[in-house]
């Protein structure tokens, strides 16, 4: 994708990735009015300014910032329609554009090693495509340090997360990253797979895995743990306590030589006092680890695995409001996944401003060279 129009925009960061996406319309047609590269950057520029609901909200957008839009494309033929936008969208290639999309995503994220590489996945409840078949769900890799997804993977709808996995591994580089997956995830061949992607690994035990999970507890009954790590949070009206225990002398479990690479096993105890009320709860979860025992690496690598919940499936429901939008189906539905995760990462990883993620789009509406410095055009 190249621009024609009065600014060249070509090298910015958006622009430059995507310009091997395939343009999925026949441009031969007469009546071929409305470039690929104008559409993309009017979608991203609707999303970062808080115009993402359905396609109405983008043509809105796109109608009240034509002259701004006019900066960077010439967009001859004005703001495409409705059905120009989700014709577009359901034809372009999802794997393409997941390619383009972690090209981006890995020109943006941290490059040293050690960072924590959460993997989960989300169903999105709301497009219209789950009214008539299966409801779309996508696994998400995603790096915390930037709170950034790193790419993703449809799961079809006769697989499951298992099979998904292994697929998004291979899609990403994971080389001297830790890995974080729910109990989903906690599987002989992800755990091998890991290992040979050069990565460790942190993985939740539950009853998916029973024998292994009594195992574990059998260990921490009779063996002293050798590391031990504690954090504390005082903030937002309560106390949070979180012990991480580690063992490493691993005799006393069965099955550790069917997981490859298994160095540890970790318990987590979650205690949490509401100051006001003062009600306390308290949890204890298990995992498997190819770390060696370093109880701190440990808490932190579990806690920040919650930031692809709280980061990201979070702001896509409550500020993308994806769980509510019924008019992006098939293959809309999921590019129009990537494009609000890429808009997330754009909003996230510009520091100039402190503000909430909602207040960062409220200002890109309203400010056209903030809408610039996020958009890095």
């Amino acid at each position: 994708m190249t621009a024609h129009g009065p600014k060249t925009t070509s090298d910015s960061l958006f622009t430059q990735y995507f310009s091997t996406l395939k343009e999925p319309r026949r441009t031969t047609k007469g009546n071929f009015q409305y470039p690929l590269e104008e559409i993309l950057f009017l979608t991203i520029s609707s999303i970062i300014s808080g115009w993402h609901e359905d396609w109405d909200d983008i043509i809105y957008f796109g109608e009240n910032n034509l002259g701004w839009l006019r900066k960077f494309y010439p967009y001859k033929n004005g703001i495409p329609s409705h059905d120009v936008l989700n014709r577009l969208y359901n034809r372009l290639d999802t794997k393409e554009f997941n390619q383009c999309f972690m090209k981006w995503a890995g020109s943006i994220a941290t490059k040293t090693e050690g960072r924590v590489i959460p993997i989960d996945g989300k169903t999105v409840r709301g497009n219209a495509s789950n009214l008539n078949s299966s409801k779309l769900h996508i696994v998400s890799a995603f790096c915390a340090k930037n709170a950034l997804c790193l790419g993703q993977v449809k799961v079809g709808s006769k697989s499951n997360e298992i099979t998904a996995i292994p697929e998004l591994l291979d899609l990403i580089a994971v080389k001297g990253c830790t890995v974080t997956i729910d109990a989903m995830g906690c599987q002989r061949a992800i755990a091998e797979k890991i290992i040979d992607k050069e990565a460790d690994y942190i993985l939740m035990v539950k009853e998916n895995q029973a024998e292994l999970k009594e195992q574990i507890e059998k260990v921490f009954r009779i063996q002293k743990p050798e590391k031990t790590n504690i954090q504390e949070d005082l903030g937002h009206g309560r106390i949070e306590k979180r012990t991480c225990e580690a063992i490493t002398k691993l005799d006393f479990l069965d099955t550790k030589e069917n997981w490859t690479g298994l160095r540890s096993v970790i318990k987590i105890t979650s205690e949490r006092t509401i100051k006001k009320t003062d009600v306390y709860s308290s949890e204890t979860r298990y995992y498997i680890s190819s770390l060696l025992g370093d109880a701190a690496l440990m808490n932190n690598s579990i806690r920040n695995h919650w930031a692809i919940e709280n980061n990201l499936h979070w702001s896509l429901d409550v500020i993308m409001k994806e769980d509510g939008q019924l008019n992006y189906v098939a293959n809309a539905a999921e590019n129009m996944n990537m494009m609000k995760k890429m808009a997330l990462g754009m909003i996230v990883n510009e520091k100039s401003i402190k503000k909430s993620k909602a207040k960062k789009m409220k200002k890109a509406l309203m400010d056209e060279s903030y809408r610039e410095l996020l958009l890095r055009v």
